[in-house]
């Protein structure tokens, strides 16, 4: 049997009922990326075909994994990261984009003195109040050190694992993570974006999304459990 060599990146994606453009996320991942570098899909067991898919293609691609976890993104993303064969961690939502020079960038991340880091992010809306929303995100993340999911968040997979991973904790787990990451080095942020989805500010209101976030992240820094506050996250 051949011994695969270890890849330079594992990219971990948590996801559940993605629907039919799982798949080709998938595969228009590994162009950018390269076969040689690992993806773990880590599903909190959908009810849609999307992961069914994924696994008669993991049967032909080496390097994808698809594993399933419950459904928790800390706990999904820690069950891949176990798996993960790479000296760099990168996780990505399955609605989110890589920039075509993401490999580029991670590499002189790998050679930085940085322990972590972010990329800067773009809504894929191209109204001027979502482009104004990006810019607010980046600027925080610059202030504050402070990095969301949304951003792609790399890590050393080594700092990763002596500082125990993600918290199991139902919300606020990115902001978690690099609040303790921050206290080992300032995160690498590379200014190429990746670009999400803005379905959340669009199927639920711009005002009252942004208004959501806001509220939740000072209850969070007031010292409010994350238990609380998934019920008003999800409270829909």
């Amino acid at each position: 049997m051949a011994i695969m060599s270890a890849p330079f990146l594992s990219v971990i994606i948590p996801t559940y009922n993605e629907g039919e453009g799982l798949i080709s996320f998938v595969q228009q991942l590994f162009e950018l990326i390269g076969h040689e570098n690992q993806i773990i899909v880590v599903d909190a067991v959908s009810d849609d075909q999307s992961t069914n898919q994924l696994r008669s293609l993991a049967k032909v691609e080496q390097s994808l994994t698809v594993i399933s976890a419950p459904k928790s993104r800390a706990l999904q993303m820690n069950a891949g990261a176990k798996l993960a064969r790479a000296d760099y961690l990168l996780f990505l939502h399955a609605d989110t984009l890589l920039p075509e020079s993401a490999i580029t960038e991670l590499v002189r991340f790998s050679v930085s003195k940085y322990a972590w880091g972010r990329f800067d992010v773009r809504l894929d809306n191209n109204a001027l109040q979502y482009k104004i929303i990006s810019w607010f995100i980046n600027k925080r993340s610059r202030l504050t050190s402070i990095a969301t999911g949304d951003q792609g968040i790399f890590v050393r997979r080594e700092i990763f694992e002596k500082n125990n991973g993600y918290a199991e904790q139902p919300l606020m787990e990115d902001i978690d993570l690099s609040s303790r990451l921050k206290t080992i080095s300032q995160p690498f942020c590379i200014s190429k974006v990746v670009t999400t989805s803005a379905r959340k500010w669009e199927q639920e209101g711009l005002l009252k999304t942004v208004w959501l976030m806001w509220k939740l992240r000072a209850a969070y820094a007031r010292g409010a459990s994350p238990e609380a506050l998934v019920k008003i996250y999800y409270k829909d």
